[in-house]
């Protein structure tokens, strides 16, 4: 189905391929019903889906958050003021709809209070995330997550409605670089900025040793959270457990503790 009108709502019923457009002079009691509807499966349903979730701006980012928030069972509503990219949408959000997320009618008419989390996704136009932030907060959104390119953006942003800010270019370059900085390092996850979790090969030195052996909690300040092989991954190893060379172990602990481990 192809949307036409600005303003216009397209709304997929669960496992149903039927789009229902409704048109702008109906659009306010259109939002309500759609979203009361949100309100009541969730209620339903909340053993299947997780959480109910509004996306502004369906750009990249936008798109493939929304994308990988419904395989997850989630229920998405994405909102964008490019006609082609609310239709690129369509095939795996629950409801769409083209509008300028910079006007308050139009979030009043989502039921913004409905949804758990609402996300503006908006990346190149600050004063329009800015503005779409301010409203979501003031119109009673629960949780606003906001994008920022820079430090200068998140800090009026936190002071504007933003709940949580996040950087999607810097965080994924910080991931790559960490990753990339050395060759026994396979995956990298920041639980703060002091303390991650590493999947790394295991240390020549410990091949053979048992972690008890190693003393690897009293020596190194780290905790093995798993180890891994072919794909397979054996969780919270004793500590009589034995390393292989053939193997990578999962590890948390404060950065600089694990960056000693590997140098």
């Amino acid at each position: 189905v192809k949307c036409s009108k600005r303003n216009e709502v397209l709304t997929k019923p669960a496992g149903s391929d039927i789009l229902f457009t409704v048109t702008p002079g109906n659009m306010k009691t259109a939002g309500r019903m759609n979203n009361s509807t949100y309100g009541r499966k969730n209620q339903r349903q909340r053993s299947r889906t997780m959480k109910t979730i509004l996306i502004v701006g369906l750009g990249r980012f936008g798109r493939h958050m929304a994308k990988t928030l419904t395989e997850l069972d989630n229920e998405v509503m994405a909102v964008d003021i490019v006609e082609d990219r609310v239709n690129d949408a369509l095939p795996y959000v629950t409801n769409a709809q083209i509008g300028d997320a910079t006007k308050s009618y139009f979030l009043e008419s989502l039921g913004v209070g409905n949804f758990d989390i609402c996300v503006v996704a908006i990346g190149d136009n600050f004063q329009s995330s800015l503005e779409a932030t301010c409203l979501l907060k003031e119109l009673g959104a629960k949780y606003v997550i906001a994008r920022a390119s820079r430090d200068v953006h998140a800090k009026f942003l936190l002071r504007n409605g933003a709940d949580k800010v996040i950087y999607p270019e810097r965080e994924t370059a910080e991931h790559l670089a960490v990753k990339c900085s050395a060759s026994n390092i396979f995956e990298y996850i920041e639980l703060m900025p002091d303390y991650s979790i590493f999947e790394i090969s295991v240390p020549e030195a410990w091949v053979g040793k048992s972690i008890v052996q190693k003393a690897v909690r009293t020596k190194f300040h780290i905790s093995i959270l798993a180890t891994k092989e072919n794909n397979v991954i054996s969780p919270l190893p004793s500590a009589d457990y034995v390393f292989k060379g053939t193997e990578t172990i999962v590890i948390m602990g404060h950065n600089d503790d694990i960056k000693k481990l590997l140098r």
